[in-house]
């Protein structure tokens, strides 16, 4: 089970990662309502390395990203459901946008988002590649995804 961190913890644990000789894989995103589209990227994720780091939007940065009546549930609620999947280890939440101050701070290894993001548009690609890390893309779980779950249920 994975654990909430601050940053300054995710900082010590992604040093004693590397030291270790440990492969840390980043992703991020707001995982308002967790679904089987969100399950499959993280455990996908967590596959290309030896540890995931999920940067989680907080309550603040997650309103200002969908709108209104979002997030459905609080940052600790989300951290706490992303922590109790297998694939994920440790989880930091954020207040900023973007987490480029997050991954300029612990410099994964692989840094990945879903497949509905070109490479080339993912925040901190250039601090990972600078590093001699990695970016990449998961295929897009087509036909999942929070807002559609809202629309379904008539809260969208």
């Amino acid at each position: 089970m994975g654990r909430i961190l601050t940053l300054n913890e995710a900082v010590k644990w992604r040093e004693r990662l590397k030291s270790e000789g440990k492969t840390l894989v980043f992703t991020n995103g707001c995982f308002d309502i967790l679904h089987v589209g969100h399950t499959r990227y993280l455990f996908e994720a967590r596959a290309m390395g030896d540890a995931l780091m999920v940067g989680l939007n907080s309550d603040a940065s997650t309103a200002r990203l969908k709108g209104e009546g979002r997030p459905v549930y609080p940052e600790k609620e989300r951290a706490e459901i992303l922590c109790s999947l297998e694939a994920v280890d440790a989880v930091v939440i954020f207040g900023e946008d973007t987490p480029f101050s997050l991954i300029s701070a612990v410099v994964p290894d692989v840094l990945v988002k879903g497949g509905d993001w070109k490479v080339d548009d993912i925040v901190g690609k250039d601090i990972v590649l600078a590093a001699g890390g990695r970016v990449t893309n998961i295929s897009y779980q087509e036909g999942h995804s929070t807002t559609g779950i809202l629309e379904r249920i008539g809260k969208g």
